[in-house]
């Protein structure tokens, strides 16, 4: 028998449920994750944003969150991970600004009255506010005063090198100076001490008592005849004599010895100004002559 029982039907929307609860079943992928929490991020925002947002277009927002998840797809991130990030690497520009700017000015002020520093000074200055610049120009800030910084510091580096250089020339040069003065100072006393030798000799103390009595008293040969005899009997023209009784010292046997210091601070060891002493001595006394000295001498066995 034909069964004329009503067929159950079932109704497009009975249909239409159905296959969204099947596809509301069917596990979410990430792709769909991380749409739905981007899309509702920009909810959010467009929240706070208030009628700004609400401008925008129904295109711009899907290209928005589409951007959004596919760069979530790409990194493996979320979209708070990814904010995250994003605040990070703004940290770490500006962190790299600051560190920039801070090298710059000590090479600014190494370089004063070396190099100009201009140009580094002028970027150094656009720098200083990299706390509110926007990301992409402090990179291209930053950069630039690393590499004028670079430059500057270079430059005043050679500056320092050619004036170490300089200084350490004129510095040898000083050197080889002192040591040609020094050497010609040696020299000289060398000379000098050969000199008193001689001058220091029987010889020589006879030579320049000739000399001198001749030039500064007008005392010819026969004055200097009784002189060599007075002064040889007195100390045999030995400017080291001493008598060991009286204490009577030098050539012209001065007694004390240190009478003669008028004459030079050097009576003791050098003959001429004992000579010159002993002269002056004779000239002014009341001998006037060196052979009323001999003869006083003579007489008494002193002058």
């Amino acid at each position: 028998m034909k069964d004329m029982r009503p067929k159950h039907t079932e109704t497009p929307r009975a249909h239409l449920t159905r296959r969204n609860l099947e596809n509301t079943s069917k596990p979410r992928t990430r792709r769909h994750e991380i749409a739905a929490a981007t899309a509702a991020v920009l909810v959010i925002a467009g929240l706070v944003a208030g009628s700004g947002f609400a401008a925008q277009s129904a295109d711009a927002r899907q290209d928005s969150i589409a951007a959004t998840a596919a760069r979530a797809e790409s990194t493996g991130l979320q979209s708070d991970q990814l904010a995250f990030y994003a605040a990070r690497g703004e940290t770490l520009t500006r962190d790299s600004a600051s560190a920039a700017l801070t090298a710059a000015n000590v090479v600014i002020a190494a370089s004063h009255s070396k190099v100009d520093a201009t140009a580094l000074t002028s970027v150094a200055s656009s720098l200083a506010s990299y706390g509110i610049l926007p990301i992409d120009q402090l990179k291209e800030l930053t950069a630039e005063t690393k590499t004028q910084t670079a430059a500057v510091a270079a430059a005043t580096a050679e500056v320092d090198r050619a004036a170490a250089a300089a200084a350490a020339a004129a510095a040898a040069a000083a050197a080889e100076v002192a040591a040609a003065e020094a050497a010609a100072k040696a020299a000289a006393e060398s000379a000098r001490m050969q000199s008193l030798a001689g001058g220091n000799s029987v010889d020589g103390a006879r030579g320049t008592a000739r000399s001198m009595a001749a030039s500064q008293y007008g005392w010819g040969e026969d004055q200097f005849s009784c002189l060599d005899r007075l002064w040889q009997k007195e100390s045999g023209w030995n400017y080291a004599a001493m008598n060991s009784s009286s204490g009577a010292t030098g050539i012209p046997q001065a007694l004390p010895g240190s009478k003669m210091a008028s004459a030079g601070t050097d009576w003791a060891t050098n003959a001429t100004t004992q000579i010159s002493w002993g002269l002056g001595y004779i000239k002014a006394s009341s001998y006037g002559t060196p052979c009323a000295a001999w003869s006083h001498s003579q007489a008494v066995g002193w002058y």
